[in-house]
């Protein structure tokens, strides 16, 4: 007789092997005594295998990562599932209610791990988190997306020196993979230190929806869950990623508009013209070279700029794998358009 697998229990919960359960875990309070929640959907596999915790909106207005998790828990069924799938679509309640990245005191949560059961909100969400969730996991995919204004070609950060988080990251299927040791007070950089392996994919712009965005980081899930032997079916994705050995900031030489003649996610070569900036009364205008050969990964939104700030953000890469990442980004976009 096949021993049937043992309940997952959470928050005095408890899911029973082959089920799916919703679970709110009470995370604070609002001025008005109105208790918020933070959701959490368990898919408890009927099968023993990986924990995985997919996770969203630990900036509150990072939105698309929400509806990769929406649509992930219609795709999941726990009676085909080997393992345990953690889903929390928004992690930072308050800021998605506000539509702001941080907390009501301004911290910012990714920054507050650890945390601790008797700090501010922003350490006491944290430890929740810590506590009762990432401690259950064996594998954390992180979704996030680009800054207000700032818009991301999807992307998965990670530290490539890891064979496991490697092979997470080649697996989503991403078109780049950037090497990136995580911040120690970050939910990324303290489950590396848990020696759980743990992804962040980044891709689109805050508080705006991108269709692209949103289909290949479900995709990505998807593939990830399939290389850990949780779901029935191949990898589906077209070859291993390419890694970028490095990447930077060009920024503004000097204020006015901004004239851009470069888009997401196309190439540069080192001296081009990726951008004028122009005084809004006339005048002459200033080139803005790229300094190196590279693909642009991420961009500012905004037309107008003051000297210093971030207008394209560019990724190196060692020798021809520029031209295997440019291919493998053309497919990309054609896949998604």
């Amino acid at each position: 007789m096949v021993k049937r697998r043992e309940a997952f229990e959470l928050a005095g919960k408890r899911v029973t092997a082959g089920t799916q359960l919703g679970i709110k875990l009470a995370a604070a309070k609002l001025y008005t005594d109105t208790q918020l929640d933070i959701h959490v959907e368990v898919f408890h596999g009927a099968k023993p295998g990986p924990t995985l915790l997919v996770c969203a909106a630990i900036h509150g207005d990072e939105l698309n990562g929400i509806e990769i998790c929406r649509r992930l828990l219609a795709r999941v069924n726990p009676k085909n599932l080997t393992g345990t799938l953690i889903v929390v679509p928004i992690v930072n309640v308050f800021g998605f209610i506000q539509q702001s990245r941080y907390l009501p005191d301004r911290r910012d949560l990714n920054r507050c791990f650890p945390g601790s059961s008797k700090g501010a909100l922003a350490s006491r969400l944290a430890n929740l988190f810590a506590t009762q969730l990432l401690v259950h996991a064996t594998h954390v995919i992180d979704l996030h997306t680009g800054a207000i204004h700032r818009d991301n070609l999807p992307q998965i950060r990670c530290d490539t020196s890891d064979e496991t988080m490697l092979g997470m990251a080649n697996a989503f299927g991403a078109p780049l993979i950037m090497h990136s040791k995580a911040r120690s007070v970050s939910m990324r950089g303290y489950a590396n230190q848990q020696n759980i392996p743990c992804i962040l994919y980044e891709a689109g712009e805050a508080l705006r929806f991108s269709e692209l965005s949103i289909k290949s980081g479900l995709k990505g899930v998807l593939n990830v869950m399939r290389s850990l032997g949780m779901l029935k079916g191949r990898v589906s994705n077209k070859g291993s990623s390419v890694s970028a050995i490095r990447s930077y900031w060009v920024r503004s030489e000097s204020d006015g508009l901004v004239n851009m003649k470069l888009k997401l996610g196309q190439r540069v070569t080192k001296g081009y013209i990726i951008a004028h900036i122009v005084s809004p009364h006339g005048g002459d205008s200033v080139a803005i070279r790229a300094p190196t050969d590279g693909i642009i990964i991420g961009i500012s939104n905004i037309p107008v700029t003051n000297e210093g700030e971030g207008m394209f953000h560019i990724a190196q890469f060692e020798g021809d794998e520029i031209e295997i990442a440019n291919e493998q980004l053309d497919e990309f976009l054609m896949e998604y358009a």
